[in-house]
Parts: structure tokens; C-alpha cells; sequence
């Protein structure tokens, strides 16, 4: 009774705990804002020129090519190869075409023609066959290699250029960026050949996924060339831009640029703080979305050097170019290099007011009467004694324009003598705003607001303030994670002015999430006014942007994509530009859904790792169950008796404590033990003590509920194999190796060699299934004959009953012989009992097979899908795994409980399984490939012990 119960509550526990995984899939799946990009259209029919390679190159890669993007009269100017204009070329990532070209192709081509040609940029794609190198990394050195012919082909297209391009701009998405920073790794590629690298969505700091190690290996010589070469690289610029919580195939995290910091050549943004963009896009999306095409050709255009007509060598004005366009946005031109120029007001005609109050709002009138004329109004800064810090201005609606000055010398509320600071603006959305601190500025005696003719007889607003910091200024701090939502923080502010900022305290971490609920309620009562909520990240251009009108009620969900570094003390905060005579209630609490969905987010791909030694901890106790009480308990039961984190978790923290100590390093070395994937999760800013539980649990659940599925799943199939096959009683003495399972294994291991080692072990997987569907289908026909089979005890009744008819003088029967003793000798409880350990053992080590199955699926399918090109893979990085599962397959599919029983080494093979599965928690966790051979040594020490 009390074993019944307890069967139920771990079944309940695992229910819950896999609707809290199902919870956080669903948050990072289905819950973030809704796509708000523009389709990028093509005015013309889009056409791809394929460009002539050596035939040397076109023999070695057979399945690349290297297109020309061309757009109707275009197009055909362009197919005599003749280029004239300023090469990009456009690398596509994983599973991309060249194709997704168009979108910067196409809106590149009308603006060359808004300014008349006068220059123009030649958009270069690479077809990579659409390869899998997110999930196969045998091919991302072959890609690299290609990409730096292919700029040598580029390039020499204009050689009989006045001036020639001597370097080439790249776009890569996906992994396309990362084969763009591997080019500098190449022992012949000159750095002079590339200039400027856009990525975007590209995974720079790590795989999403790392299933094989040429992908370690790959990213691993990357990063570390770039680190050590930091100073070489420094005319590199790059731009890394992330989706945002849209994206959940590439977390924004993964964007950044692993660097030292030490040359300012790098930036770092998030597609929802890009200005004018202010939005998340998808993984796909982040391609053809109209507001982010804009801005990268804006770009473009305004990194051309007009001496020249090519891209500029300039890195100050790279980098301040795609600040302009990437993080601060102002109407004054970035290809400007001083943004604070000294300005004149040579118009006589002009309007000079003064302003005299630290709180001035200017509305236009709806007409004005009289003959346009520009107008100035003048803000004296307040002196040292007075209490404001800063100037805070915002327009809105108004004409692009030099809208701001400092006045350095004024005659007669005249300003003689000024600097622009138009430069300093920003663009928020609906508004242009700038926030002067005074003590930067003191060498002015006026701030100049400057109306242009071109605003007269316009609607548009001018909202000034002079402000105390640190009024303005609330700090709070956040809910804790583990409150799930029940308790809450309250502010409330009663605006008198136009800014407000909230600092969050304590709010520094991934898997942190928030609900904050701002409801506004304002006195006037006629019309709306908008206001704009801003979360700012101080240590990441991840922020991002709501607008609203207020009155209202808006819910902003905060979360991180990046925690915060060790050595910064700065704190997010939540920007309100708000009305005034408003009141503000803000209300900060958990957000249980966005907390499981960035655990999701940031550790559900370690989840693989924790099932498979779940797998482990209950195949270790089946074993030591079989050997001490003589039967095995099946997958389920075994799993609620091992499955616990305390075996695990506590031990490879140990090992991490005891890595600080100089002695056990050198151990560790002398043992040459790689490091321990959890110090990788520290670097990346992403491990904390608890979450190893949470996520040991997690795999529990999906393993418990796997075996339900697996075990529901082999009945059903039992059946129909049943009809096919028919059932057979099992052996209990049965050759493990014979002439069937050797043929078996020579025609895996032919297929490992000639083909790729997933196939080989698809198939044998195939074969392993089929193994137990019949013993599934045995152990019910089994099962069957024992219940139709008369009792020990229904024997003596019918024994006594005959005897006593003989003893009456009746006439004794013949007995049947269906019903004679050595009939029913034939089949007793124990063959039964011994079929079903059997089976459960079995059942267990298709389990396993599953894992490795999956982990082995992405190389098989890129084989399958270069199966034109090549038969044979390589590299294969399953080739070793197939070849040792092939024998120990071979030897365990002939395997009998009976014999597992008689093992010497059982109770040594059943106490390795916690070993291995410690090991793979530490060794496994983030290099995901090393999982199969923990599994393999685990199946091959079982194969052995069945031969011993």
C-alpha cells in the first residue's frame, strides 16, 4: 500500500515538474511581442548572376557558387561582370540561401538611385547549399576556405577600376558571421581584404548547440585567434546585432564579440534598442525586416568616402557612423566627425525670445499668418547656487533640423558666438530628446532652441525643463525570484516634470524577470498625451522601448539578455518621459512564466544531458537490483529509487571548490581532464547554484514521462508485429554470438566505412527496436499460455477427484495430454519472470539508444542531403561512437537476463553507471558530443559483462 502510494506521488511530482519545463518552452516559444518588422519589397524581379570560378575551385567545392545580385536594367548592366561599385558580400547561415540577399540588394539599388548613381554598392552572395553548420561543424573550415577565393574573385572583377576596391564590406547571418571572423585564421589571408563585418543573429560567444567537436574546435580557434590578435585586428570593425526575445533559435547573449575591450573596433546591439527600429525579430526575420535593411544601408551609404567613392579606412568615423545608425540616433549627419561645431545665425530676420522659467512647452499654432521666419529661444543656465543638474528638452514633429545651441557670447538677446549641439539629440521614438548635465556646460550662458522656417505652419511641440537629478531619481529594489509573483513593490509619482527614472536594485541576473505595471492618471481632461517608457540596460544596447498615451495602463516585462560583468556596479532602470500634472503607480513584481522561460532560454539545451543520466542512474539500478534480489525492476520504478540530485550535483560542485587549489590542478592535469563545463557556464555569466537542481529534476520528469511514452509506445507496435511474426517462447541459453549477429555487425561496420557512422547506427537502432518489439510481443504470449495453464493446485483437485471416482469402481480415464506434468513443465513462472527482466533491461538500453539516435541525427542529415556530392562523410563525427556500439549491439540484442545474472562484473557495472553519469554532469553539460561516449562505455562495459 504504502509502495502503491508512493508510485503516485512521484508520478504527481513529475507531472508538475513537466509542466513547469512545458510552461518555460511555451514562454520562449509562443510569448514575446508580436512581429512588428515591414516586409522589404523589390520594385524590379529580383536576379541572381552567377559569377564564372576557376575550374580548380569549381572542382573542389562542386556544390558553392558565388552570385551577383541584379535587379531590371541593372541586371542586365551587370551580366558582362564588369563591376563599377563598392563590393558586400553576403554570407548566409545556417540552412540560408543566397537568395536572402535581396532585401539589402534591393534597397541598396533605389537609394544609389536617389542620389543619382554617384556611387552604388555590388551585393555578392555565396550559396552554400543551404548546409547544416549549426548542427555539423565538419564543413565550416571547407565554407571559410571558399569565401576567401571567392573575395580574391571579387575583387579581381575590378581591376580595370580608376580605384579599385582593395577590400571587401561582409554581411554574414547566422553562422555566415562567424566564417567571416574564421577568415583571419587562415595561414594565406591577408587582413587588408575585409574592412567592415555586419552580423546578424550570429552566435560569436559559443554553438547554440555543441554536437560534435569540430565545432568546438572551430570556435575555439576563432575566438582565441581574435583575443590574441586583438591588437593586430583593431582596423577591424565589426557590428553584432542579436534579435531579441523573438529570436529563441540564437540567444541575444550569443551575439557579442568575445574581445578584450582594449581597441574600440566592436559593438554590440540588440535589434529592440536599434533606433527607429525599436523591435524583435525573429531568427529569420532579422534578414529581410525593413527597418533594420534601412538602417544597415544608411549605414553603408554614409561609410563611403566621397574622395574616394569606396568604403572609408577612417575607424573613429566607422565606428561613429554605426553608433549614429545602431545606438544614438540624431537628425545631425554621422558622416560629420565633430559632433559639437560652432554655428552663426546669419539670418537678420530671425525672432529672438528669452525664456525666463526653468519650465517652458511650445505648441505650434495650427496656422501662422505670418511670412515664415526662423525663431530662437533663449534658456539661461541656471548658476552654481541653484539646484539643477541637468537640461532636459524634447520635440516632437519638429523639421529635421540644427534645433539646439550653446551660447558661449550673447549682445543684445542676440547670441553672437555658438556651438551645435543638434548632435548630442536622441531620437526616442515620437521624440528628440537631449539631457545636459549643466556641469559639462558651463561655459555657456544660453541653451538656444532653434525653430527653422521650414516648421512654420506645422503641429509640433518643444518641451523644456531644468531638473535636479537626484528628484527625479527613485530606487527600489526587485522582487526576489523566489516569491513567484506574490510579493510586490509600489512607487508612485506625482509628475511635475517631463523625466523620471526608477533603478532597479538587485536586478543583475539571466534568470531574473519581472512584471512592472505602470497605470498613469492625469488631471486634465481633454485629449492624450504620449509618453514613452524606456527599460535601459547600462552594460548592453539591449534596451527597449514602449510608448503609450496616457492615461493608461501599460505592463512592461523586464529581463536580460546578458547578466551584468563582474567589475560594474550599474543598475538597470526604467525610464519614464512622461506629462505633466500626471500621477504614475508603478508596480514591480515576479513574473513566475518569464522566470521558467528564461531558465528555458538560457539551460534548456543542457536538458539532454540530465535526462541521459537520469537514464543511467535508473539502468545502475536495475542492474543492482537484478544482482541482489534476483529480478529487475522496471524503467520507471528504478528511476524513482536513483534518480536523486543530491548523488550528482554535490560532486561536481566539490570538484569546482577543489580547482582552486594549486594541488588538485595539477592532479587534474597530470590526470589530463579537460576543464569542467561549469566554469565555462561561469565565464559566460550564466551559472548559479541552484539552477544544476532545478534542471537534474527537469530531466527526471522528461525521462519518467519518456518511459511511459516508450513503454505505451512498444505495446501498441508490439501487436502489429505480433501479426506478422509470430511469438516465440524466449531461450534462456542463447549464443550472444552467432553467425547472425556477426553478419550484422560486419554490414554495420561496412556501412560505418563507406557511408557515415549515423547510418550505421540508424539502422542498428532499427534492428534493436525490432529485437524488442518480439520480445514484447514473447513476453505477452508468454504470459498468456502461464494464465490459460492449470495451477500446481487445480492439479492435486483433479488428482483427488479421479481418485476417487477409481476408488468407486468407476472407469479411470486416460488422463489428457494436454494436461500432463511434463507438458506443464514446459513453461513455468520463473521463465516468465526471467523474459520479463529481460525485457526490462532491454527496454532501458533503448533509452539510451534514443539519445545517441538524436545526438547522431544532424550529421546523418547533412550527409543525406549532400548525398549527390559525396557518399562517404567527412569528417564523421560519429564514425568511432558507430563502430564500438555496432559490436557491443551485436553482442547485447542476443543478451539474456540469465546471463547478466551470471556476470562477475554486474555489481561493479551497475556502481559505474552514478560514475558515469557524475562524469557526464561535468564533462557533458555544455559539450553535448561527449554524451554518446559516456553511453557507449556504459554499453560496452554491459556487452562485456554479458561475455564474463
Amino acid at each position: 500500500m504504502a509502495g502503491g502510494r508512493t508510485k503516485w506521488l512521484f508520478a504527481i511530482l513529475q507531472c508538475f515538474l513537466l509542466a513547469l519545463v512545458g510552461l518555460g518552452v511555451w514562454d520562449v516559444l509562443f510569448v514575446y511581442e508580436e512581429n512588428k518588422c515591414s516586409m522589404t519589397y523589390m520594385f524590379e524581379y529580383p536576379e541572381y548572376i552567377k559569377i564564372k570560378l576557376p575550374n580548380k575551385l569549381t572542382s573542389k567545392y562542386p556544390s558553392y557558387d558565388l552570385y551577383l545580385y541584379g535587379e531590371g536594367d541593372s541586371a542586365e548592366a551587370r551580366k558582362n561582370l564588369k563591376a563599377t561599385g563598392i563590393p558586400v558580400l553576403f554570407l548566409p547561415g545556417n540552412a540560408g540561401s543566397y537568395r536572402q540577399v535581396r532585401s539589402l540588394g534591393s534597397v541598396a539599388l533605389r537609394k544609389a538611385e536617389n542620389i543619382h548613381n554617384k556611387f552604388h554598392f555590388d551585393f555578392f552572395s555565396i550559396n552554400f547549399n543551404e548546409e547544416l553548420v549549426a548542427l555539423y561543424g565538419g564543413s565550416l573550415e571547407r565554407q571559410t576556405t571558399f569565401v576567401h577565393a571567392c573575395i580574391k574573385v571579387i575583387l579581381k572583377l575590378y581591376k580595370d577600376q580608376k580605384v579599385a576596391p582593395c577590400s571587401v564590406a561582409i554581411v554574414g547571418h547566422s553562422m555566415g558571421g562567424i566564417i567571416a571572423r574564421a577568415l583571419f585564421t587562415l595561414p594565406n589571408f591577408k587582413p587588408t581584404l575585409i574592412s567592415l563585418i555586419i552580423t546578424q543573429a550570429t552566435p560569436h560567444v559559443a554553438p547554440v548547440l555543441l554536437v560534435d567537436r569540430y565545432l568546438k574546435d572551430f570556435y575555439t580557434t576563432v575566438n582565441n585567434y581574435w583575443i590574441l590578435k586583438e591588437k593586430d585586428l583593431r582596423n577591424i570593425t565589426i557590428l553584432s546585432m542579436g534579435g531579441g526575445f523573438r529570436d529563441y533559435q540564437v540567444r541575444s547573449g550569443l551575439t557579442i564579440v568575445p574581445s578584450l575591450g582594449l581597441y574600440n573596433n566592436t559593438l554590440n546591439v540588440v535589434t529592440s534598442a536599434v533606433p527607429k527600429a525599436w523591435l524583435s525579430t525573429d531568427h529569420l526575420c532579422i534578414v529581410w525586416c525593413k527597418e533594420l535593411v534601412l538602417a544597415t544601408v544608411r549605414a553603408f551609404f554614409d561609410l563611403v568616402d566621397h574622395q574616394t567613392n569606396q568604403m572609408t579606412t577612417d575607424l573613429e568615423r566607422r565606428m561613429s557612423v554605426l553608433h549614429h545608425h545602431f545606438v544614438n540616433y540624431s537628425e545631425k549627419d554621422s558622416a560629420e566627425d565633430n559632433l559639437e561645431s560652432s554655428a552663426s545665425f546669419p539670418d537678420p530676420s530671425a525672432t529672438w525670445s528669452e525664456i525666463k522659467t526653468y519650465k517652458w512647452t511650445y505648441n505650434s499654432p495650427e496656422f501662422s499668418a505670418w511670412e515664415p521666419k526662423a525663431t530662437y529661444f533663449l534658456l539661461p543656465l541656471p548658476s552654481e547656487r541653484e539646484p539643477y543638474t541637468h537640461l532636459y528638452c524634447r520635440t516632437s514633429n519638429l523639421e529635421p533640423s540644427n534645433w539646439i545651441y550653446g551660447c558661449m557670447k550673447i549682445n543684445q538677446s542676440i547670441c553672437q558666438e555658438s556651438i551645435d549641439l543638434t548632435g548630442k539629440a536622441e531620437l526616442l521614438k515620437m521624440y528628440k530628446i537631449v539631457n545636459f548635465n549643466l556641469d559639462e556646460y558651463r561655459s555657456f550662458s544660453h541653451f538656444i532652441i532653434h525653430i527653422s522656417k521650414a516648421s512654420v505652419n506645422k503641429r509640433f511641440s518643444i518641451e523644456c525643463e531644468f531638473l535636479t537629478a537626484k528628484s527625479r531619481m527613485v530606487s527600489t529594489p526587485v522582487t526576489n525570484v523566489l516569491s513567484l509573483g506574490a510579493s510586490t513593490n509600489r512607487i508612485f509619482i506625482n509628475s511635475t516634470g517631463l523625466l523620471h527614472k526608477i533603478q532597479l536594485q538587485d536586478f543583475n541576473q539571466i534568470y531574473q524577470a519581472f512584471k512592472i505595471h505602470v497605470r498613469s492618471q492625469c488631471q486634465f481632461t481633454h485629449g492624450k498625451t504620449e509618453d514613452v517608457y524606456r527599460f535601459h540596460v547600462p552594460w548592453s544596447h539591449e534596451d527597449f522601448v514602449v510608448t503609450t498615451s496616457a492615461p493608461s495602463s501599460t505592463v512592461i516585462f523586464a529581463k536580460l539578455h546578458r547578466a551584468r560583468p563582474e567589475n560594474d556596479s550599474s543598475v538597470p532602470e526604467l525610464q519614464l518621459h512622461t506629462a505633466r500634472c500626471c500621477r504614475y503607480e508603478i508596480t514591480i513584481r515576479t513574473s513566475f512564466l518569464e522566470v521558467l522561460g528564461q531558465l528555458i532560454r538560457f539551460h534548456g539545451i543542457y536538458l539532454p544531458m540530465y535526462v541521459v543520466a537520469n537514464i543511467l542512474l535508473a539502468f545502475g539500478r536495475q542492474l543492482m537490483h537484478l544482482y541482489s534480489e534476483g529480478r529487475c525492476l522496471d524503467f520507471n520504478s528504478a528511476l524513482n529509487a536513483a534518480a536523486r540530485p543530491y548523488k550528482v550535483i554535490p560532486v561536481v560542485n566539490l570538484a569546482v571548490f577543489l580547482l582552486r587549489y594549486d594541488w588538485f590542478k595539477e592532479m587534474w592535469s597530470i590526470l589530463m581532464l579537460p576543464e569542467m563545463d561549469i566554469l565555462t557556464l561561469n565565464r559566460q555569466g550564466s551559472s548559479y547554484p541552484m539552477i544544476p537542481i532545478l534542471l537534474f529534476l527537469f530531466g527526471t520528469a522528461i525521462a519518467y514521462w519518456n518511459g511511459i511514452f516508450l513503454r505505451m509506445l512498444l505495446k501498441q507496435l508490439s501487436f502489429l508485429w505480433s501479426i506478422f511474426h509470430r511469438p516465440r517462447i524466449i531461450k534462456k541459453e542463447h549464443k550472444l554470438l552467432n553467425f547472425r549477429s556477426s553478419g550484422i555487425m560486419i554490414f554495420l561496420l561496412f556501412i560505418t566505412w563507406t557511408t557515415c557512422g549515423a547510418a550505421a547506427l540508424i539502422l542498428g537502432y532499427v534492428l534493436y527496436l525490432v529485437k524488442v518489439l518480439s520480445l514484447q510481443s514473447s513476453v505477452r504470449a508468454m504470459k498468456g499460455i502461464l494464465n490459460l495453464a492449470p495451477k500446481q493446485e487445480d492439479m492435486k483437485e483433479i488428482a483427488k477427484e479421479e481418485g476417487c471416482k477409481s476408488g468407486m469402481g468407476g472407469h479411470v480415464p486416460k488422463e489428457p495430454e494436454e494436461l500432463s506434468p511434463d507438458r506443464l513443465k514446459l513453461l513455468s513462472d520463473s521463465d516468465v519472470d526471467d523474459a520479463v527482466d529481460t525485457l526490462q533491461i532491454h527496454i532501458t538500453i533503448l533509452h539510451l539508444l534514443n539519445w545517441i539516435i538524436l545526438f547522431s541525427a544532424p550529421s546523418f542529415i547533412y550527409w543525406f542531403k549532400n548525398l549527390r556530392y559525396s557518399r562517404r562523410l567527412d569528417p564523421d563525427p560519429c564514425g568511432f561512437v558507430a563502430i564500438i556500439l555496432v559490436f557491443s549491439i551485436g553482442v547485447l540484442m542476443n543478451s539474456h537476463s540469465t546471463s547478466v545474472k551470471r556476470s562477475k562484473l554486474l555489481k561493479h557495472t551497475a556502481r559505474l553507471q552514478l560514475l558515469l553519469a557524475i562524469a557526464m554532469a561535468a564533462f557533458g553539460l555544455v559539450h553535448l558530443y561527449r554524451v554518446p561516449y559516456f553511453v557507449t562505455f556504459s554499453l560496452v562495459l554491459h556487452a562485456f559483462g554479458c561475455l564474463v
